[in-house]
């Protein structure tokens, strides 16, 4: 049986990933391809619980180096029961989120560093890479204010991360963009500034030219 793909989308907050996943699967769907949808934190049951103490309370609930722990902790979970299994039967699996979260969110953002904390993806995951990676990028003024953010306010539910400074989100978006810089084998900047098509179009342009679709 031939091996399934792997592709994660990234970004920051309010980028629009949930919608161009859909539509993305969708396209793949059409295909003639089995395609299973994922996120992280999250994706099989044990992530899951992780993802609860990941993405709820205060700002500061969790140090940084905690926060990448739990983080990779789920991930590790995720790959072993639901990634793996799922390529391996020959699907498309498409990740809201993967490694370059860690590499992002606590990497840059954090300040813990990018090295460190591609390091701490290969003891947890071994080689395992995504075949490709889509970072949409938007100014972080505009995915913000898609995502509703107000400084200070709680709206409750998942919005531990939201709710950081606008310097984390700053911070965040440049090292998104450094990823894909460092990568451009995997990865491929797609502007989201756009509307939702032209997104999408743009998804579906490198998706065929990178891993061979009609």
């Amino acid at each position: 049986m031939t091996r399934g793909r792997f592709i994660t989308l990234e970004g920051g907050e309010g980028a629009g990933k949930s919608t161009q996943i859909r539509r993305l699967a969708a396209r793949l769907q059409a295909s003639g391809l089995k395609v299973l949808l994922t996120r992280e934190p999250g994706g099989s049951p044990g992530a899951e619980e992780i993802r609860s103490l990941l993405v709820t309370g205060e700002p500061g609930r969790w140090t940084p180096m905690t926060e990448a722990l739990l983080v990779t902790a789920a991930r590790a979970d995720h790959v072993a029961r639901t990634v793996i299994p799922a390529l391996e039967r020959g699907d498309w699996v498409i990740s809201d989120r993967f490694y370059d979260s860690t590499i992002a969110y606590q990497g840059y953002a954090h300040g813990l560093g990018a090295e460190k904390m591609e390091d701490l993806q290969r003891l947890a995951l071994g080689d395992l890479a995504p075949d490709l990676t889509l970072i949409l990028d938007l100014p972080v003024d505009v995915g913000l204010a898609r995502a509703g953010y107000r400084e200070g306010q709680v709206k409750g539910g998942e919005d531990r991360f939201e709710r950081m400074p606008k310097s984390f989100h700053e911070a965040l978006a440049d090292g998104f963009r450094q990823i894909a810089e460092t990568h451009k084998d995997r990865c491929a900047l797609i502007d989201a500034a756009g509307d939702a098509d032209a997104v999408e179009a743009a998804i579906w342009a490198v998706a065929q030219a990178r891993l061979g679709l009609g």
